[in-house]
């Protein structure tokens, strides 16, 4: 059913290797092949989210609707379909899991640098009432 893993164009090894399952440093990729029946998907599915980890993922398929299924359902802080590493400092980035906390890039990392604060200001020149009578 699954082909197996290819690691840097080198090595190709099963799905139980930590390279496979863990969050490696550096340039390397699992990759896994599908046969292309839909009863495949929950599989594929379970050995994206079977880790602890959830930074990324990526998806290559010609159906749009499973794009949509497999990207919905895939437990990572981006999803990118039919291409990879695709970034931009307007969109958010980060992870799941234990792949971080919190987003870089994009209006949710603004939130992560402000904080809000509420100021009251009376512009009449009217004495203001007693703020502990209640009205």
């Amino acid at each position: 059913i699954f082909r197996g893993i290819l690691i840097s164009r080198f090595f190709e090894l099963n799905r139980e290797i930590e390279a496979a399952s863990g969050m490696p440093i550096g340039e390397v990729m699992a990759l896994y092949g599908q046969d292309g029946y839909r009863g495949m998907e929950a599989e594929a599915l379970a050995l994206a989210n079977g880790t602890e980890h959830g930074l990324a993922a990526g998806i290559f398929t010609r159906d749009t609707a499973r794009a949509h299924r497999m990207a919905r359902a895939v437990k990572a802080g981006i999803v990118w379909v039919n291409t990879y590493r695709a970034i931009s400092p307007v969109a958010a980035f980060g992870g799941m899991k234990t792949s971080g906390y919190g987003r870089e890039g994009g209006l949710q990392a603004v939130y992560d640098y402000t904080r809000p604060k509420t100021v009251w200001i009376n512009l009449s020149d009217d004495p203001i009432a007693n703020p502990f009578k209640p009205r």
